[in-house]
């Protein structure tokens, strides 16, 4: 039987991976920050200017991106650390935590959204509504081009480093993009003499903002409650555990998933009649060939059972 665990020390490969995560974690979401700080400045200026209350809102949202960026830079700051004695097996949960943080405040934005909407069909007042100027139509396509290229650029960093908080901030981009959509419409519509196409845009895009929110927030917790990894990656672990020396086959094998990263608990089946040594060769084998192959996994226990 033979089991490791790391207490504070970390193989070089993985140090490196972790520090080039947080590193570009950082650099993004400082992107992100920079970005909205300029757009939310900018639309507020052409909602002012050119008498548009959608562009205004719009320029609220985009301002509330940098508080999002920043609970990102936090999360990832703080699960990036070393085991420590209060925290033996890692902070990797923490970016959960900074995911569900962020899934919640999207969830906020997009009801906050369909309120104002469903508020403005209510009253079904547009008697007094004033045409916005040109400025806001080009404002809103400014934005959804900047978000949207946000997004995508956040996003392909998040899937390289399977980030839930990063995820959560390129949905967060998304979600301003699309009402920066609905404005674009609700602002053309308005110029055309339909000014109730603004609050119908809005409805529409708040879906779309709570079903990412209600992902993003699953997504967290499943990987805060212990959850198994998927059966796929299950099937290879355990299929390369049989193809290393001295392995007759697999018993059994259980993870569980702690953050974005693996905890592994596997039995194999060896020759009865070897020694404890060969026993505990066979398992540091194991275990360091499935730690080197699987980026994921942090830690293996390795049990060896008599064939």
């Amino acid at each position: 039987m033979k089991g490791k665990v790391n207490s504070g020390f970390i193989p070089a490969p993985a140090q490196v991976k972790k520090n080039e995560f947080e590193k570009t974690a950082v650099r993004v979401s400082m992107v992100s920050i920079t970005g909205n700080i300029f757009l939310s400045l900018f639309k507020m200026f052409a909602g002012i200017f050119a008498c548009s209350g959608a562009m205004i809102s719009d320029a609220v949202h985009s301002a509330s991106d940098v508080f999002s960026s920043i609970i990102v830079i936090i999360g990832v700051k703080i699960s990036s650390k070393d085991s420590d004695k209060a925290h033996p097996y890692g902070h990797e949960r923490f970016e959960c935590v900074a995911a569900i943080v962020l899934a919640v405040i999207l969830l906020i934005s997009g009801l906050f959204i369909a309120y104002n909407a469903v508020g403005q069909i209510v009253s079904s007042d547009t008697q007094d509504i004033t045409v916005p100027g040109i400025l806001a139509l080009i404002a809103a396509a400014v934005s959804i081009v900047c978000k949207e290229a946000m997004y995508w650029y956040t996003k392909f960093y998040a899937k390289r480093f399977d980030s839930g908080a990063l995820m959560a901030d390129a949905w967060h981009h998304r979600s301003d993009s699309l009402s920066s959509v609905g404005a674009l419409i609700g602002i053309a519509g308005a110029r055309m003499g339909f000014p109730m196409l603004d609050t119908i845009a809005s409805l529409v895009i708040c879906i779309f903002i709570v079903k990412a929110a209600c992902d993003i927030f699953k997504d967290a917790v499943e990987k805060m409650v212990d959850r198994s990894c998927s059966e796929e990656t299950e099937r290879e672990i355990s299929d390369y555990a049989a193809e290393q020396d001295g392995v007759l086959g697999v018993y059994s094998i259980h993870t569980r998933l702690f953050g974005n990263k693996i905890y592994v608990d596997l039995e194999i089946y060896a020759e009865c009649k070897i020694t404890l040594e060969e026993s505990n060769e066979i398992a540091d084998r194991v275990h360091d060939a499935i730690e080197e192959k699987f980026d994921k996994v942090k830690h293996i226990m390795v049990r060896v059972k008599p064939s």
